[in-house]
Order: C-alpha cells, then sequence, then structure tokens
C-alpha cells in the first residue's frame, strides 16, 4: 500500500482553520509572505500584480464597471454595478460621492477608452485605498471578465518587505486554499526569487498565524 504523502502546505492552513475563537462572521484567510533583503523603495522590488486565483472564495467581491453602450448593458445584466461615461462625468469635482464608490468597490473595471475620465474622477478615492482602475479592452467579453475578478486578488508590496494576500475564506477546504496559496507564491518567487522569501504564514482574520515550513 503506497504511503500517502503529506502536503505540509495543506496541514499548516488546516491547522489555522482550527485556531483561534469561533466569530460571528465568515472569517478570511490570509497568506503573508515576509521577505528579505529586499528595498521595498527600490525600482527592482516592485511587485504590483494581478493573480487569478484556481478557487473562487465563497465571498466575492462587489465588482464595478465603468463602460458605455452594450458593454453596460451586458455588466448590468451580469449584474453588477455600472457606471456609464454620463455617471462618472457628474462625479468630477463630487469627492465625497467618489469615495463611497471606492469604499464599496473591490475592483473598478473601466473600459479602456474611458480611462481618462475614470481616472480624473475616481482615481484620487481610490488610488489611497490601493484600487486603482483596471483597464478593460473595448472588444473583451465583459462577462468572462467579470467572472475572472470574482477570483482576482493583488500580490503587491508596499511599505514594508512583506506582502499579504487573502486567499480565500474558513470555509473552503485546506486543499483549496493550498492550491491558492501557491498561485500567489508563484508569483512572488518568480518575480523576486525564492531566495527573498523569508517566511510565508497563513491565518484566519482573527487567528494566530501558522508557519508554513514548505510548499
Amino acid at each position: 500500500m503506497a504511503m500517502q504523502v503529506q502536503d505540509p502546505l495543506s496541514e499548516a492552513i488546516a491547522m489555522a482553520l482550527k485556531l483561534g475563537k469561533p466569530r460571528r462572521f465568515r472569517q478570511s484567510v490570509e497568506l503573508i509572505v515576509a521577505l528579505k533583503d529586499v528595498d521595498p523603495r527600490s525600482p527592482e522590488a516592485r511587485l504590483r500584480e494581478i493573480v487569478y486565483l484556481p478557487h473562487k472564495p465563497p465571498k466575492e467581491p462587489h465588482i464595478c464597471v465603468v463602460a458605455d453602450g452594450d458593454m453596460a448593458l451586458k455588466a448590468r445584466e451580469a449584474g453588477v454595478e455600472v457606471f456609464t461615461r454620463q455617471d462618472v462625468l457628474q462625479l468630477r469635482g463630487n469627492r465625497k460621492a467618489a469615495k463611497k464608490i471606492a469604499r464599496r468597490c473591490d475592483w473598478v473595471l473601466v473600459r479602456a477608452d474611458l480611462m481618462g475620465i475614470a481616472g480624473g474622477a475616481l482615481g484620487p478615492a481610490l488610488g489611497p485605498r490601493g484600487k486603482a482602475p483596471t483597464p478593460i479592452p473595448p472588444a473583451a467579453n465583459i462577462v468572462e471578465t467579470i467572472e475572472r475578478f470574482k477570483r482576482a486578488v493583488w500580490v503587491r508590496m508596499r511599505n514594508q518587505p512583506q506582502v499579504m494576500v487573502r486567499i480565500g475564506t474558513e470555509d473552503m477546504n485546506p486543499k483549496e486554499l493550498a492550491e491558492n496559496a501557491r498561485a500567489v507564491l508563484q508569483v512572488v518567487e518568480g518575480r523576486l526569487g525564492r531566495q527573498k522569501i523569508a517566511k510565508v504564514y497563513v491565518k484566519k482574520t482573527m487567528g494566530p498565524p501558522v508557519q508554513v515550513t514548505a510548499w
């Protein structure tokens, strides 16, 4: 009988799911990658990429689309919040309304030809929240794009030499969460090199971190 190979990453995630007191809300599961010999201010250390997780978390992000015509119609039919060119133009100078949109929209997908007005009206509110408008080609299938962004996360380094990414929620199974974590780790390794990774942890929103020994 073949011996079952244990997966240290799945085991660490399973442990993290068990630790901590139960909460009245569905907690996220976070991956933390601590880096070494990396200066976040240096150009070569810049890391800002969108990663599409293999497994979509049950808690979907709030996606907003800036578009006109057929793209706007199909986006509405897909059940997301839509802003037309006219809607965005009316936001110019209305910082309060722009901030409200920035708070509730996790992703702002903008038809590429509208990036200029969207950036001017929403950029100042989205930027500080790390939610820069994302351009979408005018000929793109917006329904497929929306579905893809339901699995999307930002993999980025800010002021500290570390990367923190939400890889799912506590009601997902450890194997799926591990596959999501590996998708993120592959990007970090590909950009910075495995030797730059000092430690890797997983944790629930309110739970203690569990160190990953191998992945």
